[in-house]
């Protein structure tokens, strides 16, 4: 937890004040009994009723005190939590986006969205009640004890006994408690992952009549938690009890032993009261603090989890960077924006982290010039989309070089690199918002002139005129009330309207009709005629005219060339090509 000092750093003084706060109301409460002592010994027993009214003014006078700094502390305390709290989430919902695709590979979604929620709250909680609680039991602890030997140091020797038994039982709970704790966590992320998944595909499940499969899924993971959550209950149960019997223990000795002394006359009755008020104030701050020290127990499993994304190193040249500040001096320029790029595969292959023996991609070499279009097809799961994932290095490559202009990508800021490169992925991806604000997403400041130039030249102008508000039409969430190939439209003239140097397209027109591609495809040479183009298909259609095609098989490019050179020397080509024209004949016909 002391690895997130730097968070509260910002606001040391707030959070220097609110103890010193409560240290002062803390003062005024230890003041009270001393007080109410006078009141009995000097003013009740002699009947001085003048004393009673002025050390009554004087504790009234007290507790006003202590009022403020109560108040004041709860209002500093709470300020300098949510301050961190906003901070702590915030750093490392900016450290999520810094990572790349491998590590977050590394996590679950539902764990990602607990981490940012869950455990930084349970973060501000512990803050909160640290400044406050915690400051006010410690204090009233120690001050206590120190007052109640003042008043008589041989009834304190009982707290010789007490306070050690208490200190063990606590430290007992504590590391029992602790393991629970962090299982409990990693039960919370899997109910949120079900969660997040069963939200996401609700359409999905409903489709194939899975609502009873996913019941029982959500059904066992709920289950796991409650059966977590009661586990570390039950760790926790005995402490509230013993605390109680060992004050109640205690108290009972005091005034066994007290009022003996009383009777020989050796302790004023007004000193016994003062003192089993303070013996009791000294035994429920331990009971207090029992509970603080559970949740700074639980609060450490949070932490660490926080820590663990907080302390990912983003992988090489992960992190957005200004141009500026990348020490490349032998790097040649880069095209101008305006114009096309070379890009460059040299001897590339790729696994995933997960099984990196296993390659997706293998020795993949080929060269785009710029103006030129690529082609890509291949069978599902032969890497296409992998490749695609490499070029913005959302991965990088397990050996070999992308070279963009001569520059291997892997040496240029991510921030140069993907402000070149307009991507358009196979699951159209978006934002709760407006039509207009999906589609310049990428570029924010457009004037709505470019915004319908781009949505022109995908297809899409036509369809968002039809909706009521057109371009101020708000989307739901994942754009749900738009269709499959409404939302590819859109997609692509988000990418469309960056006039990125390099368009890569990832199967992005597969849920429109062949009439629509091809003319999206004459707008694409007309708007980018000099952008270089990846087209990646599952219809050889969508690549026909492309100046050079590549088919992939089981991660390798397994032929290349022109639509008629593969015809004449490609086997795996010329099945595709049958069978698709078969489809083609047969839907027409």
């Amino acid at each position: 937890m002391w690895k997130l000092k730097s968070f509260v750093k910002p606001y040391w003084f707030i959070t220097l004040l609110a103890p010193l706060l409560m240290v002062m109301e803390v003062c005024m409460d230890l003041t009270q009994p001393r007080l109410m002592a006078a009141i009995v010994n000097q003013g009740v027993s002699q009947g001085n009723l003048g004393l009673v009214w002025s050390t009554g003014l004087h504790m009234l006078v007290v507790a006003l005190i202590g009022l403020i700094g109560g108040v004041g502390c709860t209002y500093f305390a709470v300020k300098a939590a949510q301050n961190f709290g906003a901070d702590l989430r915030l750093s490392l919902f900016e450290k999520v986006q810094s990572l790349s695709f491998r590590q977050l590979d590394t996590y679950s979604t539902g764990s990602l969205i607990t981490r940012l929620t869950g455990d930084v709250m349970q973060m501000l909680n512990l803050l909160q009640m640290l400044l406050r609680q915690f400051v006010r039991e410690l204090s009233l602890l120690i001050g206590s004890i120190i007052m109640a030997i003042f008043i008589s140091p041989r009834l304190s020797l009982i707290l010789l006994v007490v306070v050690p038994v208490q200190f063990g039982i606590l430290y007992v709970l504590m590391k029992r408690s602790t393991p629970l704790f962090r299982k409990m966590q990693q039960r919370l992320d899997e109910v949120n992952t079900v969660m997040q998944e069963s939200t996401t595909g609700i359409r999905v499940i409903k489709a194939f009549v899975r609502a009873a499969f996913e019941r029982t899924r959500f059904g066992k993971a709920n289950t796991a938690l409650l059966d977590a959550s009661l586990s570390s209950a039950r760790a926790l149960a005995t402490s509230g009890p013993l605390m109680t019997l060992i004050l109640n223990i205690s108290i009972v000795g005091v005034i066994w032993f007290g009022a003996a002394q009383t009777w020989n006359g050796r302790m004023a009755i007004g000193d016994l009261a003062a003192f089993i008020i303070y013996i009791t104030q000294v035994l429920f701050s331990l009971v207090s603090i029992s509970s603080t020290l559970m949740n700074i127990s639980r609060a450490q499993v949070s932490a660490e989890r926080i820590c663990e994304v907080l302390e990912t190193k983003p992988d090489k040249n992960e992190s957005v960077l200004d141009e500026a500040s990348h020490l490349q001096i032998d790097q040649p320029p880069l095209s101008p924006i305006d114009d096309g790029c070379r890009l460059e595969f040299q001897h590339v292959s790729f696994a995933y982290g997960a099984a990196p023996d296993q390659h997706v991609l293998q020795d993949i070499s080929f060269t785009a010039m710029p103006g030129q279009t690529i082609g890509i097809l291949g069978a599902t799961g032969s890497g296409k989309s992998t490749l695609v994932s490499l070029i913005p290095r959302l991965y990088n490559p397990t050996s070999g070089r992308i070279l963009l202009d001569g520059v291997d990508i892997c040496d240029m800021p991510v921030e140069r690199l993907r402000s070149r490169v307009g991507i358009v992925l196979q699951q159209s991806i978006l934002f709760s918002g407006s039509i207009r604000d999906n589609i310049r997403f990428g570029k924010p400041n457009a004037p709505q002139a470019e915004v319908e130039t781009a949505a022109k030249a995908a297809e899409a102008d036509e369809f968002i005129r039809r909706i009521p508000d057109n371009y101020e039409a708000k989307l739901g969430q994942r754009g749900v009330n738009l269709s499959g190939g409404q939302k590819q439209r859109i997609a692509l003239a988000r990418a469309l309207l960056m006039r990125p140097p390099l368009l890569v397209l990832d199967d992005s027109t597969s849920a429109i009709d062949l009439g629509t591609e091809r003319r999206i495809q004459q707008s694409l040479q007309t708007l980018l005629t000099s952008s270089t183009r990846i087209i990646i298909a599952q219809r050889i259609s969508s690549v026909m005219q492309a100046d050079q095609i590549l088919v992939f098989d089981e991660g390798r490019i397994a032929a290349q060339g022109t639509h008629e050179e593969l015809l004449q020397s490609s086997a795996i080509y010329q099945a595709i090509y049958n069978s698709q024209q078969g489809k083609e004949t047969a839907l027409h016909g």
